[in-house]
């Protein structure tokens, strides 16, 4: 008999667990032992396959628990009904294939969201109630939900939802905002609340000083906390909606926005500054991929934030008269800081070619997926004053074939396609994507229009997508011993490993394994608010008979 015992000891993070079908469980307290998935046909593996449809547009998604996926949209004429109107929120069951419509009332456009510390789903601001055609009706009454959608303006909104069979969004207006925000950035904190900055309080392609909302506050804020004002985000217009954010395990904040970054104590109100973003502008609407590389024993946990493509604009260029942005090429570089350590920028290996509106998603096996997105133009969907667009599209040029970032690699070598498929649906503005639990990734969304737009260049899609990474179809351990809940901290648990969770040369692997934690995120935008990959330290003991 071979058996492995593992020690592990937890970091400051939390995430819920979720695991696949049972098989046996090893004590009250712990899950049972996760099984295999099902594997899929060889010609899958490094694609992609369309398994169902979303029931609206996947603006906003995350993974709820093990079984769900759910979707928000913002408010328009999807064929969808709910309650005798358009429904523009879904819950998609990874079991069934099929997403149930979910009534929300308020406009979710463009909101933000994270994971609260009680398991719930936050999903906070939005924008003005409309009406079909997409038209803003500045009627109080039509604000307040007397119109043909029943929708009510979202700006202040909090919504939530506690994932599950059966769950419904909730609202209770005493948790609200007391200010506006439509493109806010959310951030998890230690405690378990959330950081919610930036955004405007009007819709626009970009931001400008009528509209901006330079603040941030805490939600729900404690007893004399209220909203702070950000110099940061006073200073960066126009492109400065959605905010880049990372929590640091110091507790502060990174913050990329426009051509700028800044380092927030949000305890103190202090904000460091950075040196400048190099190459291009990364936020909303150049929309460039980002993400927090795996925080390990190997680095001490010691952060390292990516950004890879957006745009190189200047302030000026976004709204200049004549200027087709659509037939500029998006920026390929990638650079990275490790701010803990140094507040000076590194370059990284650049993506094999622009790209703007791509997912990043960090893989249990420390890599990095970038999907979705496109070569040319910007996120957005045009107005009048845009008469280069591509049937309202702003970027053009799809592209449909991802690439995996190895942050192992000596550099030079760090991106790859090798084994990658291409897809056969084009996701620009408006896209989504997350890592399921069998370490597939969710990936639906792209709708480039001020309406639901079937018969256009990039149509509103519903199609839903699995992508099965290039370990899809590999034995995957069955651990004994998973608790049920992981605190911040604490003390040290055990997993046991059989045999068959081992190869032949028991004796190094033990010295590779890795067990990792994975919060997935609240994807929007190019987004994934709160994703992180925390690999715990572990020491074990070998046990032959």
């Amino acid at each position: 008999m071979l058996a492995l015992a593992l020690s592990l000891f937890p970091v400051v993070y939390s995430t819920p667990l979720v695991n696949s079908e049972p098989r046996l469980n090893a004590r009250a307290d712990t899950l049972p032992q996760p099984g295999q998935p099902t594997t899929v046909d060889a010609s899958l593996i490094g694609g992609f396959a369309v398994v169902g449809t979303s029931g609206v547009s996947a603006q906003q998604l995350f993974l709820g628990d093990a079984y769900h996926v759910y979707i928000l949209d913002k408010v328009e004429s999807n064929p969808l009904p709910i309650n005798d109107h358009s429904a523009w929120a879904t819950v998609y069951d990874l079991r069934t294939n099929i997403a149930t419509p979910l009534d929300v009332r308020t406009n979710t456009f463009c909101a933000g969201g994270g994971l609260l510390a009680d398991g719930r789903w936050l999903n906070i601001g939005g924008n003005k109630a409309v009406e079909p055609g997409a038209v803003t009706n500045d009627d109080p009454a039509s604000q307040a939900g007397q119109n043909p959608y029943s929708d009510v303006d979202g700006r202040n909104t909090a919504r939530f939802i506690t994932p599950g069979d059966g769950a419904q969004w909730q609202n209770d207006p005493t948790l609200d905002m007391t200010t506006q925000r439509w493109y806010p950035s959310v951030e998890t904190l230690e405690d378990g609340r959330m950081l919610v900055m930036g955004g405007s309080k009007d819709g626009a392609f970009v931001n400008n000083l009528g509209i901006n909302n330079p603040t941030y506050e805490i939600w729900p804020p404690a007893a004399g906390e209220s909203v702070v004002d950000s110099p940061l985000l006073a200073g960066t217009l126009p492109a400065n909606q959605y905010p880049i954010t990372h929590l640091l395990p110091s507790g502060e904040i990174l913050i990329n926005v426009n051509h700028n970054a800044s380092l927030l104590n949000y305890q103190t109100g202090g904000e460091t500054t950075l040196p400048a973003v190099p190459h291009a502008v990364r936020t909303y609407p150049a929309s460039a991929s980002s993400a927090m590389l795996p925080l390990s024993p190997a680095n001490n946990y010691s952060a390292t934030v990516m950004y890879c493509g957006g745009i190189d604009l200047q302030d000026g260029d976004w709204l200049a008269a004549g200027k087709s942005l659509i037939d500029i090429e998006a920026d390929k570089s990638c650079v990275k800081i490790s701010p803990q350590q140094s507040h000076d920028w590194e370059e990284e290996d650049y993506l094999p070619e622009g790209r703007v509106m791509g997912n990043a998603i960090l893989l249990p096996d420390g890599t990095i997926l970038v999907v979705n997105g496109a070569n040319k133009g910007v996120a957005g969907y045009a107005d009048a004053t845009q008469p280069w667009n591509r049937d309202d599209s702003l970027a053009d040029s799809p592209l449909f074939t991802p690439v995996i970032f190895d942050p192992s690699r000596p550099a030079g070598q760090r991106w790859s396609r090798d084994g990658l498929k291409s897809s056969t649906v084009a996701r620009m503005y408006h896209s989504s994507a997350t890592l399921l639990p069998d370490g597939s990734v969710f990936i639906s969304g792209s709708n480039p229009h001020a309406d639901y737009s079937p018969d256009k260049t990039f149509p509103t899609e519903y199609a839903v997508e699995i992508f099965y990474p290039p370990y899809y179809n590999k034995r995957r351990p069955e651990p004994a011993g998973i608790p049920t809940t992981i605190s911040y901290g604490g003390a040290s648990f055990d997993l046991y490993l059989s045999k068959d969770d081992l190869n032949s040369d028991a004796t190094n692997t033990v010295k590779k394994i890795k067990i990792v934690l994975a919060r997935t995120g609240f994807s929007t935008h190019a987004l994934n608010f709160g994703m992180r990959n925390v690999e715990l330290d572990y020491t074990y003991q070998l046990q032959t008979d």
